[in-house]
This record gives structure tokens, C-alpha cells and sequence, in this order.
């Protein structure tokens, strides 16, 4: 785990190196000023001139000042490389969750990224921060304090061993404790962040049932139950203060007592004044050094489940990837599923896709239809390999789509999915992502043919409108056409619509296919609707049922032959006399 994040730390090795080194030379300065200053009050006590008190001050404000120095620069170098190896970390991860297939996705799902990519990294920069200052202040601290008081005050020095394994015993224990809690809580968390995504995503669907004070019990509940296991957490942390105070205290109890009555009774010939003080500021050195190593374990304990988080996000491969010599041109736009079968995940009780025989010549339109839960959006995602087929073979051009280039493959089929996804910036922006270098001519002739140029050059801004996050502010059928329009620039071998007209009205619809067909003739075109208005003229029709496919023909052969399209043909058709009376 350490190995791999260590990978994030890059350009920053100088300045994570450069913080213990200065931090060293800040140990140094302030472990010696004691031992001066001791050395000052025996030279005051035995009568010493001004000349020497004033040489002693110069070298203490010498040495104090480099111990600032150094300490300003270490906590300079130290906030440079965990700011840096933060950075560092998010992109490394964003850039891995960017060659993620959708079955890695869904293994980990939106709001627990989203966690991992916030809060963990949080977590681990504060460790990361006191790992390279305080993880190696304390230590050095604690063994030159030691040493120094040794030094000054002999065996006496050797009762601050004695509250080591107290401490160390005490750590343990809360280590041991807490380590679930935080795992769990960190699981909750991904809980809290998918209640309240959910709640902002849907905001108008609260709004317009009026579920405000519903989703507020629902969201106070999850956090309570954050609440509830920090809250066990952090009690049991909160031992480990009045711990260190106990330490801390006994152990100047002892050198304060036993030091004052070494003095009175030796007459100062075992211990003077000024070893006893410089004794009790080693005191404090040691014991605040155990008390700040104590609360680095503890940032460590609650960064560690995090930590493992994040390295379960790096070393995540995706499912799906290129092969060793890609093919790196489509030929055509055919497409052909030879005993195509898929799961979503190894454990499922069914297959979401059987027995899926079907082959497409290019520049054919295809018009798939059937009732909710058939697979149809399923289907075609394993043509742009968003997943992989469990079993038998998908071709694209007469080539197995697992021997593509996956940016060849996905660059030559365009996708407009069920759930149109617009992205804030102007309306020009989100067309190019169809084609960056696409001309403002090209962006407007895209436009006309998806039926989006009319109302966009209603907007006050025209082609510069702002799009909100979501495309919060177009309506839903304006949102599936500026989706259509940037597909359209991609010019592709394989067009795919996922039900992506469904928000306009059917004279609308008419025109964007009567444009499909005159602007990308050669085109594959795959059309999934549930209106049988948008597939019957397609060249043919595939009627899905249960994740197979029941029957494929053209309108007139399935009115002939499909009970269900016959169906749905009927019913819409009467759903529209009814409409029109």
C-alpha cells in the first residue's frame, strides 16, 4: 500500500526530504539551548561577570534564531509536499478512473468515488503531512532529550522509560479499537454522499412531490448514523490525552520531588539548579514528544482506512483493455453478434443478454424495440465495448471488437444514451465534444439536422448560451437534440439512439431521421425506441424480450407475425386517436 502511494509523490521527493533535514536541524538547536542556558544559571550562581552572561545570551539568540529558521523553512517544505502529493494523488486517480470500463464503475459506484477522490485524500494529506515533520520531530526529539537529560541528570533521566510501554500499551488498544469503526464509517460515508447526489440530482422531482421534509429524515438519519460512529471513534481517541497527561505529570511528580531532594541533600554536588531546570525542560521535550508521536498514530489510524481506499481506486484494472496490436481502422459500420450472451457481474443468478444472433450490412437502419428491462440499452453497449460480451463475439467492420483500439472503435460509433448528459459551458463547447476542431458552420449544420438550430438561436446568446451542470436550464427534448447534434459531428461509421428522441414530438422526431438518412446515408444507424413511429421505417426491426431476441423484421412483417409488436402498435395507435378527440 505504502509502495503504491509513494508512486504520487514524484517532483515533491525533494521537498518531503528537505522537511525531515531542516526539521533535524530544529531538533538540534532546541535540544542544545537547555543545556547552554543550564550552563549560564551554575556560571550566574558562581558569580560570573556581565561579559560572560552576555556571550552566553548572543549564542542563545543564535541558536534560537536558527531554530526558527529551520522550523519556518521544514513546515514550508512540509506543506509543499503533502499539498503536492494530494494533488498528485487526485489526479493520479481521476486520470485511472478515466480508463475505468462501466463494470469497474459499478463495482465501486459514483458516490463512493467521489468519497475516495474528497475526503480519503484529505485524510491521507494530514498524515502524510505529520508523517514528514511531526513522525520525525518526535522521534529525534524524544532520543536527543533523552540523551541530554542523561547527560545532565544521570539515572534519573531513566524514568521516563518507564511511562514508554504505558503509552505504547494504551495506543495498542485504541488502535485496535477504532480501526472497524473508522471502516465503517468510511463505508457510511459513501452511503451519506450517494443520498445527498441523489437528492440534488433529483431536486425538481422532490420539489414537485413535495418530499422536501422526506428527504431531510432520510438524510438527518444517515447522518445521524455517521455521527453515532464517530462519535464511538473519538471517544475512544479522547483516552489517549488524559493518558499522556498522566504520564506527563508523574513523570515531573518524580523529577521534581526526587531532583529537589537530590539537591538539598548533596548540597548541589550530585544535581545544582541549573542541571535540575535543564531537566525539566528535557521533561517536557520527551513527554510532549511521546504526546505528538500519540497523535500522529492517531492521524494515521484514521488515514489508514482511507489510504486503502484509495490504492484499491489505483490498483484497480479495468476490465476492459486494449490489446497488445490493435486494429486501428474500422472498415465499415457492420456489426454482427454471433451467440452473443452477457452478465453484468460473475455471481448474477441470469444472464441479462442469451442467445443474441443478429447481423447489420453498413449504412443499415435498425430500429430495436421491446418493454422495459429487455436489454435493449444493454445490447448496444457491447458494440463501443462499454463492457465485454461473457460469451460468443461482437464484430464491428468484420473485426472482433476486443482487437480494436478503443478510442478507434469508440471514435468510429457514436452513442447518444438514455440519459442525455450535458456539461457546463456554452452550447459550442458541448458540441465539440463531438469534434474539437469542428467549424462554426459545421457545429450550426449539425444543429439544423438534429432540429436544435431554431430554438438555439433563441437564446439571447445564440451558440454561446451557458449550459448549467446537467443542462439544468434546456428543457429534456432540447437537451436530446444538442446530444444528437454533437453525435452527428463525429461523423461515425455506427450511430446509435438510445431512446433519444423520446422528449420531442413525433413531427420533430420524423424530421431528425428523414435528416439521418439524407446527411449519413452510409451510416449504420441503430435506432432504440418505444414508439413504433420512430423504428417502422427502418430498413428493419429487432423486438427484444427478456434478453433475447423474439423476432426481427420490417413494420409490415412484424404486424403480420409479432404478438408484441402488434401490441404496442395498437395501443400507441389508439393512445394517439384518443389524444387527437
Amino acid at each position: 500500500m505504502l509502495k503504491e502511494l509513494a508512486k504520487s509523490i514524484r517532483e515533491y521527493k525533494k521537498p518531503s526530504l528537505a522537511a525531515p533535514v531542516l526539521v533535524s536541524g530544529e531538533v538540534v538547536m532546541e535540544c542544545i539551548i537547555p543545556f547552554i542556558t543550564a550552563n549560564l544559571v551554575n556560571q550566574i550562581k558562581a558569580g560570573c561577570t556581565v561579559n560572560v552572561i552576555l556571550g552566553y545570551g548572543l549564542v542563545l539568540v543564535v541558536m534560537a534564531g536558527l531554530s526558527l529558521v529551520f522550523g519556518a523553512l521544514a513546515g514550508s517544505a512540509c506543506a509543499t509536499a503533502s499539498c503536492g502529493f494530494a494533488r498528485n494523488l487526485r489526479r493520479d486517480m481521476f486520470y485511472k478512473i478515466q480508463g475505468y470500463s462501466f463494470e469497474n464503475i459499478d463495482k465501486f459506484s459514483t458516490s463512493s468515488l467521489v468519497t475516495r477522490l474528497t475526503t480519503d485524500v484529505t485524510n491521507v494529506q494530514n498524515a502524510y503531512m505529520m508523517i514528514v515533520r511531526t513522525a520525525i520531530r518526535c522521534p529525534l526529539m524524544l532520543v536527543f532529550s533523552f540523551i541530554m537529560a542523561y547527560v545532565m541528570g544521570g539515572r534519573m533521566a531513566f524514568v521516563f522509560l518507564f511511562t514508554i510501554p504505558v503509552l505504547g500499551i494504551g495506543l495498542a488498544v485504541i488502535v485496535r479499537r477504532t480501526m472497524p469503526l473508522f471502516r465503517r464509517v468510511f463505508r457510511k460515508y459513501d452511503a451519506l454522499n450517494s443520498s445527498v447526489q441523489e437528492n440534488i440530482k433529483g431536486i425538481r422531482v422532490v420539489k414537485s412531490y413535495v418530499r422536501e421534509e422526506h428527504e431531510k429524515k432520510k438524510f438527518g438519519a444517515a447522518a445521524q448514523d455517521v455521527r453515532a460512529d464517530f462519535t464511538r471513534a473519538e471517544r475512544i481517541l479522547a483516552i489517549n490525552n488524559p493518558l499522556m497527561q498522566f504520564c506527563l505529570y508523574a513523570a515531573m511528580v518524580f523529577v521534581l520531588s526526587y531532583g529537589s531532594y537530590t539537591i538539598i541533600t548533596s548540597r548541589g554536588l550530585a544535581l545544582d539548579v541549573g542541571q535540575m531546570s535543564s531537566l525539566l525542560t528535557y521533561s517536557f521535550q520527551i513527554l510532549n514528544s511521546l504526546m505528538m508521536l500519540s497523535m500522529v498514530f492517531v492521524m494515521i489510524t484514521m488515514a489508514s482506512e482511507s489510504a486503502q481506499r484509495i490504492v484499491e481506486v489505483l490498483r484497480e484494472e479495468s476490465a476492459i483493455r486494449n490489446p497488445d496490436q490493435p486494429v486501428m481502422q474500422v472498415k465499415d459500420g457492420s456489426v454482427d453478434f454471433d451467440g452473443v450472451a452477457f452478465q453484468y457481474a460473475k455471481g448474477a443468478e441470469r444472464m441479462a443478454l442469451e442467445h443474441i444472433d443478429l447481423h447489420v450490412r453498413p449504412g443499415e437502419t435498425i430500429g430495436i424495440i421491446g418493454g422495459t428491462g429487455s436489454s435493449k440499452s444493454t445490447l448496444i453497449q457491447l458494440i463501443s465495448r462499454l463492457y465485454d460480451a461473457t460469451e460468443g463475439t461482437v464484430r464491428v467492420g468484420g473485426v472482433d471488437v476486443r482487437r480494436y483500439d478503443l478510442e478507434t472503435l469508440r471514435d468510429a460509433v457514436a452513442v447518444v444514451l438514455q440519459k442525455n448528459v450535458l456539461f457546463s459551458g456554452t452550447i459550442k463547447e458541448n458540441l465539440r465534444w463531438g469534434n474539437q476542431n469542428a467549424t462554426d458552420a459545421e457545429l450550426e449544420e449539425a444543429c439544423r439536422l438534429a432540429q436544435a438550430d431554431e430554438f438555439i438561436r433563441q437564446f439571447p446568446d445564440g451558440y454561446d448560451t451557458y449550459i448549467e451542470q446537467g443542462g439544468a436550464n434546456v428543457s429534456g427534448g432540447q437537451k436530446q437534440r444538442l446530444c444528437i447534434a454533437r453525435a452527428l459531428l463525429k461523423k461515425p461509421r455506427i450511430l446509435i439512439l438510445d431512446d433519444s428522441t423520446s422528449a420531442v414530438d413525433t413531427r420533430t422526431d420524423a424530421l431528425i431521421r428523414k435528416a439521418l438518412r439524407e446527411y449519413i446515408p452510409e451510416t449504420t444507424k441503430i435506432i432504440i425506441a418505444q414508439r413504433t413511429a420512430s423504428v417502422q421505417d427502418a430498413d428493419r426491426i429487432v423486438v427484444m424480450k427478456g434478453g433475447t431476441i423474439d423476432v426481427v423484421g420490417t413494420h409490415e412483417e412484424l404486424m403480420r407475425t409479432s404478438d408484441i409488436y402488434q401490441e404496442v402498435y395498437i395501443s400507441q395507435n389508439k393512445a394517439g386517436d384518443k389524444d387527437e378527440q
